[in-house]
């Protein structure tokens, strides 16, 4: 048998092991893959387990607040709330704050001897409302690879009464029935201990003594603090 030229013999052996790999099956090369089968909707919870988990734990805050889009006054305030949070998403709410209605610049012009009048407007000094919160998200972010932050976003509704007084001297207070919807964030900083931001629009049904006239307002403001957490309960084994 005549053996092939060593100048033909390299390129057909090269030839040969490329139609080889060819016809190799897909399921040999994958020989070594790992099935783990499919991730369930029921798994869920085990997949997005949470480090921080709110059911069946107390939450108190204490924040400070501002009312900065009132046409005549400045309102800053401070709050304080109570959470008890029944399940991961849902929870109990309750939110008491006091604060003052300061001059903004509009209303200084119009106190000048120029104009010499005063709107009749109503400064904000305390409220009370009770309601329910709803956290349908809960995410982490991811703090240029170094932490991981963990936050919620949530949305609530109180009802409740504010008490706010007359600008005008002798205009007397009025206590109204206030409905108040918010959204916010909690922004974990440890274990017990989280930053909360809110967005509340509180709409006040007002009775005017001076005008013996009801009034739909609204005082919308942002409140920033921190909240305490009670420890988390111990898992039953």
């Amino acid at each position: 048998m005549r053996m092939l030229p060593e100048t033909l013999r390299q390129p057909l052996l090269l030839g040969a092991a490329a139609a080889c790999l060819a016809l190799t099956p897909a399921a040999a090369l994958a020989q070594d893959t790992i099935d783990i089968g499919t991730v369930l909707d029921d798994d869920r919870v085990v997949v997005q387990r949470l480090l921080y988990p709110t059911k069946d734990r107390t939450e108190f805050g204490a924040h400070l607040g501002l009312m900065p889009f009132d046409a005549f006054l400045f309102t800053p305030s401070i709050q304080l709330s109570f959470d008890k949070h029944i399940n991961e998403r849902t929870s109990f709410s309750l939110l008491v704050g006091g604060g003052y209605g300061l001059q903004n610049a509009t209303l200084r012009e119009l106190q000048k001897p120029s104009f010499g009048a005063i709107p009749d407007a109503y400064r904000y000094l305390s409220s009370a409302l009770a309601g329910v919160s709803y956290a349908p998200i809960y995410g982490k972010l991811n703090l240029g690879g170094a932490r991981i932050l963990h936050h919620d976003l949530y949305g609530t509704a109180r009802a409740g009464v504010t008490l706010e007084q007359s600008i005008i001297p002798g205009g007397g207070f009025g206590l109204s029935p206030t409905l108040s919807l918010g959204v916010g964030s909690r922004l974990w900083i440890a274990e017990n201990l989280a930053l909360r931001v809110e967005l509340r629009d509180d709409i006040l049904i007002q009775r005017r003594q001076l005008t013996s006239s009801t009034h739909i307002k609204q005082n919308v403001g942002f409140t920033f603090g921190l909240t305490k957490w009670s420890a988390k309960p111990q898992r039953r084994r």
